[in-house]
């Protein structure tokens, strides 16, 4: 549901966005995901309408405060996932797709 979500919020404001992974085909367990917070300086998490902040530099979350909001019930990468530039965006919500993408 949220990535249908996500992607008529990309289609309406006219983003293109490039899937590196299908998460249909290829999974992303808890040790991949945390790589993924290597290259970024932000992750924003959205479960349900809260949105969770990570400044990685100033807040340093634990491992498990950042599995917490990127791990599913699956056990593995919450979708949608977007990244862009130095922010991880995990689960869809408006306003934070509004700041990142807008």
């Amino acid at each position: 549901m949220t990535c249908g979500k996500t992607q008529e919020f990309l289609a309406k404001k006219s983003i293109s966005a490039k899937t590196l992974v299908d998460a249909r085909k290829e999974r992303i367990g808890p040790d991949a995901a945390l790589k993924l917070t290597h290259e970024v300086s932000e992750v924003i998490a959205a479960k349900g309408k809260k949105v969770v902040r990570f400044r990685l530099d100033k807040d340093k979350p634990s491992r498990e405060e950042l599995l917490a909001v990127m791990i599913g019930p699956s056990g593995n990468l919450r979708a949608p996932t977007v990244r862009k530039g130095k922010k991880l965006l995990i689960g869809f919500e408006p306003g934070a797709y509004e700041e990142v993408l807008g």
